[in-house]
């Protein structure tokens, strides 16, 4: 009775989950623009997943799986599926999981290779958002939404989605267990064995949660993250990458509180135009604007609250932001969705840019 009561003096005041506040970007947050000086390895329509296979980079780009080259400077088409990719997972033996929205999830290579998961028990498979081995045997992964397909997200948060959830998928027997539900679009899993647990990235409520690894009660690690987090990845320094695909602002958050303004929107509005996040901007002159200083139809206008924009963030061992590197709202590598570590080298999957990048960490001090 207290939490409901509650819940409505917190939505007629506009504070807790119901505030427009927004954190500012400071200490280890503050913006530069380290992801405009990254390097492009590769330009291809919205990449989105990328692990490493037997130390060659292998990413997602809608229906298709590709390889890079390095080297040669090229990319290959290794795997093409009837739908978007949305998520991939390489085990250590170099055993790959190929999550495909609304058909399911297959193995190639390992002792599993070949086989296939179309649904988690009763529940079709469908918005798989990340996935983690973490034996040979078992596949971790995040189901992003039940409501909506991966491509619908915008409509799954302007709605306030939740039902989201995480599951073990053994992948001999193909029993699913459901460790957790009811979550706000869990989009990243990290496998953090040192504490046995579970990290995910619950975008929605803009924070990190842990699981123990056998599963068991949620515990928050990290929340009011300053925009909507993505998949997650180990850092070197003992900690880990998260990849925040996009800002949170006054007026979207403002937006979220008002159901009928967004039912209008959402019915009459085209996507692309609505006020929300987005993974680039500045495409469409019928777009919400962002920015300052900007002109139309020969008037000068004043700034306006960012859609889009590029942000990775180091953690470290406790979860705590140690540094991070920005595309701002000037800027053109936005919608980072995967971050990945390897030799030195920080490659990340540029979405709204349609760039694979790669950054020297140890040319800063790393």
């Amino acid at each position: 009775m207290m939490s409901v009561f509650r819940t409505g003096l917190d939505q007629f005041l506009g504070r807790g989950n119901y505030a427009v506040t927004v954190p500012p970007m400071d200490g280890a947050l503050k913006p530069n623009s380290l992801l405009d000086e990254a390097v492009t390895v590769a330009k291809i329509e919205e990449p989105d997943n990328l692990v490493f296979q037997n130390g060659e980079p292998v990413f997602s780009s809608g229906h298709q799986l590709h390889r890079l080259d390095r080297q040669a400077g090229r990319t290959s088409v290794v795997h093409q599926a009837d739908r978007e990719i949305t998520a991939l997972a390489v085990s250590a033996a170099q055993a790959l999981a190929i999550a495909i929205d609304g058909v399911g999830i297959s193995i190639f290579g390992g002792a599993h290779t070949g086989r296939s998961f179309a649904t988690l028990g009763n529940q079709a498979l469908s918005c798989v958002t990340a996935m983690a081995f973490s034996d040979e045997a078992t596949l971790l992964l995040c189901v992003g939404s039940t409501e909506y397909p991966s491509s619908g997200w915008q409509r799954d948060l302007l709605t306030h989605g939740r039902s989201g959830s995480v599951w073990r998928l053994d992948l001999a027997s193909g029993q699913a267990t459901k460790l957790i539900g009811n979550l706000a679009y869990p989009n990243g899993i990290l496998i953090d064995a040192g504490k046995a647990q579970i990290v995910i990235s619950e975008s929605w409520q803009k924070r990190l949660i842990s699981l123990p690894l056998q599963g068991g009660k949620a515990k928050e690690l990290i929340d009011d993250l300053p925009g909507y987090p993505a998949r997650l990845s180990p850092s070197s320094r003992g900690g880990a990458w998260l990849s925040v695909f996009a800002p949170r602002s006054q007026l979207i958050e403002f937006v979220l509180r008002e159901r009928t303004y967004r039912q209008a929107m959402m019915a009459e509005v085209a996507p692309e135009y609505w006020i929300a996040p987005a993974l680039r901007s500045n495409v469409s002159f019928k777009e919400p604007m962002q920015g300052g200083a900007l002109k139309q139809m020969g008037i000068l206008k004043p700034w306006a609250p960012t859609r889009s924009y590029g942000l990775v963030i180091e953690l470290n061992g406790s979860f705590e932001a140690i540094r991070s590197l920005h595309s701002r709202a000037a800027g053109y590598r936005h919608g980072i969705t995967t971050t990945t570590e390897l030799n030195g080298e920080l490659w990340m999957t540029s979405k709204g840019g349609d760039e694979i990048l790669t950054f020297d960490l140890s040319a800063r001090g790393a």
